[in-house]
């Protein structure tokens, strides 16, 4: 007897269906055959299918994308991404920010361009980044998409043109941040991009953020080769990337707000004939300066009004934004000249932190730097009364918290808490929390004021004092707002970067939560869109979708498990072998159910499958040609 041939693989029954288009959802089901959506619809034949799962109670949706993350490095060492794929994440944008691997370790006479690039920017040990760079073999931009279609990936990845490298490949390292390019450089590098524009790579992306340097001699004190490119030289590289209908990640330069306005504008169809889509970081509540958020919603309104027809995507991102440090080794530090001198030297140089720490002019530079704003009459007070200040990183002990140190008691406790035990103990003798403060406290000099105590912190305990403070999106409602506003992108998550002072890998499960907690079902429904369709749209790719045909990228979520979901509470640092170092990440387990690329399951409700990173399951996903029917203006 014959056996009959059955239709699907699997059945995924009796969900609550969001396709990703924004409509309503509906309970019903999925079918999978070959990787691909067979059929999708309401009382799909059991009988027609190898396998069936019942997902009653449950939400399937597309696969969700992060649209900004810094894994061009991780992609060499696990492919699979496992602190992405965990919270649903099945596509992923690479080379955001200026950096990435296109054109392979671009080594010469002694530059290493990963190394100098990614180190201080990225904060990833030095060692780490050589590895990673002995491993590359390619240096063309079309052996780089060859390279990663070789590799075992677990999400479809994104790959753009990153413009410190652009300018690297046609430069050199040091030319890049000391001069303007000449003719015969701008050429090359109008050429470097159109050849990845034609191999269809996703964009371009360029950085101006005022934390981002170098991190090899001779130039520490320099930026990353993409802020020193002017306005006509960016201008001539965004008309290639305009011409071929792709999107431009840009980063601004927060301290002229003329120059972001007339950067920006570059996104008008009006003024250019055709629209450039922009993608940009960040419209976060800056605690600092309130003015941002602000700003964010007047620039995003103007840029794609009827007058200027832009297509200009602010990213969002649905979290307080807090930020840990390893005694002075954090992003924020670097916006500070003081703290600027301990972020120079490489992340394990404590014999170098510490020589700068002993040097009485370093320490007046550092506790005049700490003192700026909190007395006297002048502009610097008027600001910081006011909340707009200039530095992100606000200088208020109230507001940091200690999340690791080796004195008993004081995890959990601000700067300000201790500060107080310690004025009241260097006055009266009493007041200590216990022996081991007792023991710390006698070994501070006599402090005035939070500069004399933070600078005697740093000195005595250095990377050993882990801290934390929320430098933007402090209020909970304004995420939420954000969050749900149809002029921002959700999805600044920074996947990837900063290993052990951000984590926001979980930041899309937050935003659905969010999107639930504000307009329930209607809610989710377009917040699904947001994270999935749209995103793909913008970036030009074919993701984000369940229709019949579409690679079956898909995922399932608890909704009562999301519902309970606290993302900030359940971050961790952990030690990952990978990078042989600490790692702060985010753990969801419970809240999603079940992961699925290419129709394999890879996560299943608390772990990874036998599947993952065992087989080629993602894509690197080339940019779709213009006019082949993707959907920009739902986005």
């Amino acid at each position: 007897m014959t056996q009959r041939k059955l239709k699907f693989d699997r059945l995924i029954k009796n969900a609550l269906v969001f396709d990703g288009t924004g409509t309503a959802p509906f309970k019903g089901d999925l079918a999978i055959r070959d990787g691909k959506v067979a059929a999708i619809g309401r009382e799909l034949p059991d009988d027609d299918a190898a396998d069936v799962v019942d997902a009653e109670g449950q939400w399937l949706m597309p696969g969700l994308l992060d649209i900004h993350t810094h894994y061009d490095l991780e992609l060499e060492l696990s492919p699979g991404l496992p602190e992405s794929v965990r919270h649903g994440t099945t596509t992923v944008v690479v080379a955001n920010c200026s950096l990435g691997l296109a054109f392979g370790a671009q080594r010469d006479d002694g530059d290493d361009p990963i190394v100098d690039c990614f180190a201080r920017v990225e904060n990833i040990p030095k060692p780490v980044l050589k590895r990673i760079a002995d491993k590359v073999t390619w240096s063309d931009s079309g052996d780089y998409l060859a390279h990663l279609d070789t590799l075992k990936l677990g999400p479809n990845v994104v790959p753009m043109i990153p413009y410190s490298m652009l300018r690297i490949a046609a430069m050199g390292v040091t030319p890049s941040v000391s001069r303007d390019p000449n003719e015969g450089e701008l050429r090359e590098m109008e050429r470097l991009l159109e050849k990845g524009m034609t191999e269809g790579y996703a964009g371009f992306s360029s950085d101006n953020l005022p934390f981002h340097y170098l991190a090899n001699d001779p130039n520490r004190e320099k930026r990353i080769p993409s802020q020193y490119a002017g306005f006509k030289e960016l201008k001539r590289l965004t008309d290639v990337v305009r011409r071929y209908g792709r999107v431009w990640q840009a980063t601004p330069p927060t301290d002229n707000p003329l120059k972001v306005f007339r950067t920006f504008l570059l996104t008008s169809g009006r003024f250019y004939k055709k629209a450039l889509k922009i993608t940009a970081v960040a419209a976060l509540d800056l605690h600092s300066n309130r003015n941002i958020i602000r700003s964010a919603y007047t620039l995003a309104r103007i840029l794609n009004s009827p007058i200027v027809k832009g297509q200009f995507y602010l990213q969002s991102l649905c979290a307080r934004f807090k930020v840990f440090s390893d005694g002075p080794v954090s992003p924020l530090a670097e916006e500070a000249p003081a703290l600027r001198e301990l972020m120079m030297l490489d992340l394990e140089d404590d014999a170098g932190r510490a020589a700068l720490y002993a040097d009485p002019a370093f320490e007046a530079r550092f506790k005049d730097m700490w003192r700026i704003g909190k007395s006297g009459y002048g502009l610097d007070r008027i600001k910081r009364f006011l909340r707009i200040e200039d530095l992100a990183l606000r200088r208020d002990i109230s507001e940091m918290t200690v999340e690791q140190v080796p004195v008993e008691g004081w995890a959990g406790d601000s700067f300000a808490d201790i500060f107080a035990r310690l004025k009241t103990y260097q006055t009266t003798r009493e007041g200590a929390k216990n022996d081991s403060e007792r023991q710390a406290f006698d070994g501070f000099p006599v402090v005035a004021d939070d500069a004399d105590f933070v600078f005697h912190l740093f000195k005595t305990y250095d990377r050993a004092l882990i801290w934390s403070t929320v430098s933007a999106n402090v209020d909970i409602d304004k995420i939420r707002k954000v969050t749900m506003s149809p002029t921002f992108l959700p999805g600044f998550a920074d996947s990837g970067a900063h290993l052990t002072n951000l984590a926001f890998y979980d930041v899309n499960l937050r935003a659905l939560k969010a999107a639930d907690e504000t307009r329930g079902i209607d809610g989710v429904a377009f917040m699904v869109k947001r994270l999935t369709h749209d995103a793909a749209a913008v970036f030009g790719v074919d993701a984000g979708r369940l229709d019949p045909g579409a690679q079956a990228d898909f995922i399932l979520i608890n909704p009562a498990a999301l519902r309970q979901h606290d993302g900030e509470k359940h971050t961790v640092r952990i030690h990952r072998a990978l990078f042989d170092h600490e790692q702060l990440v985010n753990r969801s387990d419970g809240v999603v159910a079940s992961v699925n690329i290419a129709g394999v399951e890879v996560w299943s409700g608390n772990d990874f499958t036998d599947q993952f990173e065992q087989e080629k399951l993602g894509n690197v996903l080339r940019a779709i040609p213009e006019n082949e029917g993707l959907d920009e203006k739902a986005a």
